[in-house]
């Protein structure tokens, strides 16, 4: 018995890994601009959630990305329709190009808005043996009618959580959101501006960071275990 195996007996060392810094840190790295879809939550002609978005969707392109917002006018509620509907396909395109996401709704009741989570489920967990979100990165941000709160962004944090997706830690809450903004729909400057900025930034640096080494960060010892399983399983079946 090796020492491994007595030290953790409950561990299938044929699968068992290391991890190794190298390759953290591949030398072949993606040399296209990172990809960004950014939604928004609310279809008003002066949606300030929407007015966030494009202020970071230029922030984005300023600092090299290509963006892409998905407006969510016609989307359906999710299951009165099928999946086929020509705007949900929309999104879930989207979805499968992007590398990083940012996600801005109102608050609305103390929480984000229908037509945020709407968006968001629509997007599956699997998609054609594919997991569409999982290991992208992801930035939330709120905007307020009156004084500054959390609750939009901390339940969008949980969602993406479970969408597998990698949230990072900086975050914008824009209180009275009606006073941020010019005529043009263009921000004013502001802390509330400068934290967007942050948050952008940050989001960007994430998606260079994990981008690459991306396949090397979803590694899971349970799949590699359950694919060995199925192999030999197969192998199994043809020797009979």
């Amino acid at each position: 018995m090796s020492e491994l195996a007595r030290r953790l007996p409950n561990l299938d060392g044929s699968v068992f890994r290391r991890p190794d810094p190298a390759e953290l840190f591949p030398s072949v790295v993606p040399s296209h601009a990172p990809r960004f879809l950014l939604l928004y939550g609310s279809l008003r002609a002066r949606s300030y959630s929407r007015l966030v978005a494009e202020e970071a969707g230029r922030l984005l392109e300023a600092m090299g990305g290509e963006v892409r917002i998905f407006n969510p006018a016609g989307l359906p509620l999710v299951d009165d329709v099928g999946d086929g509907h020509a705007k949900v396909q929309e999104l879930r395109a989207l979805v499968q190009w992007a590398e990083g996401m940012v996600w801005s709704s109102p608050e609305r009741h103390g929480a984000m808005s229908g037509l945020m989570k709407t968006q968001i489920d629509w997007i599956p967990l699997a998609l054609d043996a594919v997991r569409p979100t999982q290991g992208k990165t992801l930035a939330v941000m709120q905007v307020s009618g009156g004084s500054q709160s959390f609750n939009a962004v901390n339940q969008m944090r949980v969602l993406g959580r479970w969408m597998r997706m990698l949230t990072i830690p900086n975050q914008s809450s824009v209180a009275k959101a009606y006073e941020q903004f010019d005529e043009a729909g263009r921000m004013k400057p502001s802390p509330y501006y400068d934290r967007i900025v942050d948050v952008v930034e940050e989001l960007m640096k994430f998606t260079l960071l994990s981008r690459a080494s991306m396949p090397y960060l979803l590694d899971r010892y349970s799949e590699r275990k359950e694919a060995a399983a199925t192999a030999a399983a197969r192998v199994n079946q043809a020797a009979l």
